[in-house]
């Protein structure tokens, strides 16, 4: 970027071929983008996950409730051959699996195979348990907090994202004027070449 000071460098200097103050102004318009457009992209993109994230807190928070559950029994164990990989079942321990009945939010009864609060489960243990306002069961509502990060994990990757872009930019350009000033050069090579050195030739 630090050809972004070519802008004023190049301002009256006699080289100055009209590629450079180009490819200046170039790198001032990727430094800008990198230093005020980017962070603006997320900001905006932050806030508005963010805002998408905790309206969907409030409308989870209002669907799902916290129900009281009974141990009925421990769920019956799958079958060895459908067990998984000892690898995977150290890397994710399962909780143990139980029966439980509940009495859902509009006073339904249901009964149902839900990981156990505790180890080891014991019949008529009592614990609490989501539930939709039916009595479905469904998972834990988002945190705001959590929603929060996430929001601002997304506008970091969104800022980092146009920079890398504007940046990405910039370097092609300046590739393809290097190209086009190889292609001058050569030119006038060609038509000065046979001729340099010689006398009267005007070298």
């Amino acid at each position: 970027m630090r050809t972004a000071m070519g802008v004023w460098r190049w301002r009256r200097n006699p080289l100055r071929r009209p590629t450079d103050l180009f490819e200046a102004w170039v790198a001032f318009a990727a430094l800008v983008c990198v230093l005020l457009v980017a962070p603006a992209i997320g900001c905006v993109a932050g806030r508005q996950v963010d805002v998408t994230l905790q309206r969907a807190v409030r409308e989870q928070r209002q669907e799902r409730h916290l129900v009281p559950a009974v141990v009925v029994r421990p769920a019956q164990e799958p079958p060895a051959g459908a067990s998984a990989e000892p690898s995977a079942q150290r890397q994710a321990p399962q909780r143990t699996q139980i029966v439980a009945t509940w009495t859902g939010p509009d006073g339904s009864s249901h009964q149902g195979t839900v990981p156990a609060a505790e180890e080891p489960p014991r019949t008529g243990d009592r614990f609490r348990i989501w539930t939709d306002t039916r009595g479905c069961l469904v998972g834990q509502p988002l945190d705001p907090a959590a929603a929060s990060i996430h929001a601002a994990m997304v506008g970091l990757a969104a800022a980092l994202g146009a920079a890398a872009l504007a940046e990405t930019v910039r370097r092609m350009v300046v590739r393809r004027l290097m190209h086009w000033r190889y292609i001058r050069l050569d030119r006038a090579w060609a038509a000065a070449g046979p001729d340099w050195g010689r006398a009267g030739a005007g070298s």
